[in-house]
């Protein structure tokens, strides 16, 4: 088996300054298809605060946020999140994911997605996951698909971006190893 170009893992602390500097290289980039952020997101102390936050938010399985990291340099070149966990009868969770434009089309960003599924479906013991896409980003929908989700149907005016309401493509993969 071909080693794997990239890798996740939690963030830590020291991530802080390098996850800035990404998300402000790309923030026209991620604002086409996400809910703009505010000016505050693009700072060093929101990046911090959102990773201290996020240790608390995985002790307590409300979220689980990781950072894709490049392994010929360590480099952090995006990031990849489980949100709106669900326990009790659902079992459920949300991915979602950004990734460095210089690094897109390469197949980094499913790989991470078959990684942070793999935890979620081992360790978590999530039934199901689901991804939400924009239809206007064919590539983040493959993505998915080539992580093995399936469309599931169009959530309509799902989230407003830049202004206006838009619909989003749903699609879903369920831990093949049944009952949990």
């Amino acid at each position: 088996m071909s080693e794997k170009p990239v890798y996740v893992r939690f963030p830590e602390e020291a991530d802080a300054e390098q996850l800035t500097a990404m998300y402000k290289r790309n923030r026209e980039f991620f604002e086409k298809f996400s809910p703009n952020s505010s000016e505050e997101y693009y700072t060093e102390e929101h990046q911090l605060q959102t990773i201290i936050k996020s240790k608390a938010d995985r002790e307590e399985d409300r979220r689980y946020a990781f950072v894709i990291c490049h392994k010929e340099d360590d480099r952090i070149i995006g990031s990849i999140g489980l949100i709106l966990v669900m326990r009790g009868p659902l079992q459920s969770c949300m991915i979602g994911y950004s990734l460095d434009q210089a690094y897109n089309g390469k197949g980094y960003t499913t790989e991470a997605v078959k990684q942070v599924v793999r935890y979620a479906f081992e360790e978590l013991k999530f039934h199901r996951i689901v991804g939400e896409v924009s239809p206007r980003n064919p590539a983040s929908i493959r993505v998915l698909e080539n992580a093995g989700f399936l469309k599931e149907g169009i959530s309509r005016s799902n989230l407003k971006i830049n202004g206006v309401w838009e619909d989003h493509q749903v699609l879903a993969i369920i831990n093949p190893s049944g009952d949990i």
